[in-house]
């Protein structure tokens, strides 16, 4: 059997892929995406939205034909960290993708909209919908690897991408405090109901390097990342610290300049 594409509406009757229960959407038919990775998180301000990017750098520095999908609808992030400011275009096919700087497909809610800075005030099936839309009808292309940007919990938008995307895993985003690590294992249990696969956990914030001693300070508390993994069934894990020079490239939309080595061994995981 061929690779699966993530385009059911290519596939046989006969595809062992193929449940005739399940609810997967099938993407646009010029889509070819070959594996889908959705970063999330239990609440917000983890950085998940700073993973998602920097896993999406590493692809793309490997070479892979690499997609962003931000499916945080309400706080969409990612075109301000990539520097796109370029406004989504749409023809008779769908809507198009707009790339980054290295040729990073991006798609967001505020590449759609006039004025970006507005909020976004919609109900949950809205929201969800417009996630939905994201697949369906967004020409991604031929793509490698996608990750999605997930908003935080696990309300309408989670429950519409793990039902509606043929999503081959999760990538768990925490940071050391006990209530942080007790909501994301909320999420962690979301992932295990829908029979999605947990590929690694992110311990953000875990540490502050000092620049004059070098020594590492735990300023949100000592590192849970351990007892993370372990309670997702993970060996892939990586802690990531307090990093001023990464957070102030996100902010001047260059994120592709940042050095993500230190997920390497959580895209490994997720990509193998």
């Amino acid at each position: 059997m061929s690779e699966c594409s993530h385009n059911c509406s290519t596939c046989g009757e006969n595809c062992e892929k193929r449940d005739p229960q399940s609810l997967i959407e099938p993407s646009n038919s010029l889509s070819q995406i070959k594996k889908v990775i959705a970063v999330v998180s239990g609440k917000g301000g983890v950085g998940k939205s700073s993973v998602t990017s920097m896993l999406a750098v590493l692809a793309r520095r490997r070479g892979y034909e690499t997609a962003v999908l931000d499916a945080d609808i309400t706080g969409p992030s990612i075109p301000r960290a990539f520097g796109v400011t370029a406004r989504a275009q749409s023809g008779d096919d769908g809507i198009y993708p707009v790339a980054s700087a290295s040729g990073i497909k991006i798609m967001s809610l505020n590449l759609l909209i006039d004025d970006p800075s507005k909020p976004v005030i919609w109900r949950g099936p809205v929201i969800a919908g417009a996630v939905k839309q994201f697949w369906t009808d967004v020409v991604w292309g031929d793509v490698d690897y996608m990750f999605v940007d997930m908003p935080p919990g696990t309300g309408d938008v989670p429950l519409t991408v793990f039902q509606s995307l043929p999503v081959d895993g999760i990538i768990v985003v925490t940071s050391p405090q006990e209530l942080v690590s007790m909501i994301v294992g909320k999420a962690v249990q979301m992932a295990e109901i829908m029979n999605i696969p947990i590929l690694g956990v992110v311990e953000n914030y875990s540490y502050y390097k000092c620049p004059d001693c070098g020594g590492e300070h735990s300023i949100f508390g000592p590192s849970r990342l351990e007892a993370a993994a372990e309670a997702a069934g993970v060996t892939a894990k990586v802690r990531l610290p307090i990093d001023p020079a990464f957070a102030g490239l996100c902010d001047r939309g260059r994120v592709e300049d940042c050095d993500p080595a230190l997920l390497e061994p959580i895209f490994d995981a997720a990509t193998k």
